[in-house]
């Protein structure tokens, strides 16, 4: 891999920049309890992060009928939003590796599968929407580990996948680098472990932001 060619970073949102993990297990659960649906454990729950919604509610409840899909969406909103004092912050260190990236020239985009109201909303709570110059959420085109999200990101931008790295924190990330293409890097903090993500071969597997942050200067021009 050619480290100056790289023109575009595509970062997953939660469980890579956003510490959201137990904000939404928490969320699915709650919203299964409410709905009287049989309960899952933390890793059933945890494994799904990642996914859009519809696509975590047919993994986690395959039967469950239309209705219930719906209302289970709705009972999950509803949780995700609600001010029940499980915080949702930027890693440590996230924001200022961001800024700098952006500084220095990078193209930056977001592949997410958040809807687009959920993660506008926290753009602005953070006051980081101005670093990104692209982004595709789930309710916006097919959901990871398919290649769309990227694919859009990059035909927007001008971006080829030789110059593309994504960054993300589950093998669906790394999956839709793979379709797509495109070089792929691993955050081991997240919501999969280290060992599954290593399956996927991936440029690196930082253990934190700061790992992350010395390892993406070899593609600065700085």
């Amino acid at each position: 891999m050619n480290n100056s060619a790289i023109r575009l970073i595509v970062f997953d949102w939660d469980g890579t920049l956003m510490d959201s993990e137990s904000k939404i297990v928490g969320s699915l659960r709650a919203a299964g309890n409410d709905l009287g649906l049989e309960e899952l454990d933390e890793y059933t729950l945890r494994n799904v992060i990642g996914l859009g919604l519809k696509e975590s509610i047919d993994a986690l409840y395959p039967a469950a009928d239309l209705e219930t899909r719906r209302a289970f969406a709705d009972r999950y909103r509803y949780y995700f939003q609600a001010s029940d004092g499980t915080a949702t912050t930027l890693f440590n260190g996230a924001l200022q590796m961001v800024q700098n990236l952006h500084r220095q020239g990078f193209f930056l985009g977001i592949a997410t599968g958040k809807g687009r109201r959920g993660l506008d909303r926290e753009l602005t709570q953070h006051s980081c929407g101005s670093f990104f110059h692209a982004s595709r959420c789930a309710d916006e085109t097919f959901s990871k580990p398919h290649p769309q999200m990227l694919l859009e990101i990059m035909d927007e931008l001008g971006v080829s996948p030789t110059e593309t790295l994504m960054i993300g924190d589950t093998e669906y990330d790394l999956l839709m680098a793979r379709n797509a293409d495109v070089a792929a890097a691993a955050v081991g903090y997240g919501a999969h472990e280290r060992e599954r993500l290593l399956l996927h071969r991936p440029l690196t597997c930082a253990s934190d932001i700061d790992e992350l942050t010395k390892w993406l200067r070899r593609f600065s021009t700085d």
